[in-house]
């Protein structure tokens, strides 16, 4: 047991892989190689080695010697591979006669195909500009996709009116109800929490002006002019317009989109209009219910904390509230209907083949449905206050 000890103790461990460049007056070079090149041993990089051979500015060929070389891999081929390449754009001549017949078969191989130009990755940094140009760039082609979408929507809603659109009339009741009674009751919850948080800001503002009173015209102006035709179209984008880009991105994966184009069914027609139609329709009866819940709301903090009564609260609402202001909330909703229509669709139309696609169709329809939705509340606050409506 002890010679068996003995022995395993006395196994010699493996070299450490190494290179040497012996250089001499007639301007050749040796490399000299020892230990095992492995990749799990650490071998030299080339780097070192070609810097010292550029201190030998007198070096016309280079030789190999394997004397105290043992076991090798690829990472051998590859520290060759580098500095033949190198000794090739200096006009070094290399002997590759003393090398192990392995090595000289793997480097015939990997020099018989060249190496396909711009085959390698390379990272290119943009600059500021560059960056900024690109992102404009992408911003006008966005842009000229969702007007010619939108043209073809109104040329769609169009063929409706004369009669000539070819869809079916089930579709389009069912995403009316779908669209518009199962949303009934997260409008409900919304709105009439705003429409408390509306009347506990004004109470606290107007008392100090003994004009709580005026708390059931800040409300009701508030909500039915703008919140709740608002809050109404967020609703539904995010979950109306959401649901119409996964329909459809869906149909786009599944390809029957081109099964419809393919029967020579338009899919404006089919897909869009009922949508879009759905949304009009449904969307102004929602804007009004969802100011009667915001009112009821502003009304129960009125009367618990405006120290008014509830017939007193309705009577200064009534007051305030003229059919222009309920006008321009229901022309506010008929267009944000549209908006959040289009807007799904739109996307989901642009939407890939994969299942990740539609996922960010569904994220973009609703980013998208918002950022129009805003943009046309500030248009048409402007169009109003123009014309004096």
């Amino acid at each position: 047991m002890n010679n068996a000890a003995h022995d395993k103790d006395s196994d010699p461990s493996p070299a450490p892989p190494g290179v040497d460049l012996v250089a001499t007056d007639g301007g050749s070079a040796t490399l000299r190689f020892q230990g095992v090149w492995d990749i799990h041993g650490r071998p030299p990089t080339a780097d070192q080695t070609l810097h010292e051979l550029d201190q030998h500015a007198g070096v016309r060929s280079l030789g190999f010697s394997i004397e105290g070389l043992g076991a090798w891999d690829s990472a051998l081929v590859t520290f060759l591979m580098r500095v033949i390449d190198t000794c090739k754009t200096r006009n070094i001549e290399v002997d590759q006669s003393a090398l192990p017949e392995g090595v000289k078969g793997l480097l015939q191989l990997a020099y018989a195909v060249p190496e396909r130009q711009g085959a390698r990755r390379s990272e290119k940094r943009e600059t500021f500009i560059v960056h900024v140009g690109n992102e404009f760039i992408d911003l006008m082609n966005s842009t000229g996709e969702i007007i010619a979408f939108l043209g073809e929507s109104v040329l769609a809603l169009r063929r409706f009116l004369t009669g000539k659109a070819r869809y079916r009339k089930s579709d389009l009741w069912t995403i009316m109800q779908q669209a518009g009674a199962d949303a009934l009751p997260i409008i409900s919850l919304v709105t009439f929490l705003v429409g408390m948080i509306l009347a506990f800001i004004g109470v606290q503002q107007l008392a100090r002006f003994g004009a709580k009173i005026y708390v059931a015209d800040l409300v009701g102006l508030a909500t039915v002019m703008q919140m709740g035709a608002l809050i109404t179209a967020i609703v539904l984008a995010g979950r109306t317009g959401a649901a119409f880009a996964a329909q459809i991105g869906t149909m786009q994966v599944n390809e029957e989109i081109d099964a419809l184009k393919t029967l020579a069914i338009e899919p404006m027609d089919f897909l869009v209009l009922p949508r879009m139609l759905a949304l009009m329709l449904m969307t102004p009866l929602l804007c009004a219910y969802a100011d009667l819940m915001g009112i009821l709301g502003g009304a129960l903090v009125g009367t618990l904390v405006g120290d008014t009564t509830l017939v007193q609260y309705f009577e200064q609402t009534r007051a305030a509230i003229g059919l222009n202001h309920v006008a321009q909330g229901l022309i506010n909703s008929v267009v944000y209907g549209a908006i959040v229509a289009v807007s799904g669709c739109l996307r989901g139309v642009q939407c890939g083949r994969s299942a990740s696609s539609v996922g960010l169709a569904t994220t973009s329809a609703v980013v998208t449905a918002i950022v129009f939705i805003v943009i046309a509340a500030a248009i048409l606050t402007v169009i109003y206050n123009a014309v004096g409506f």
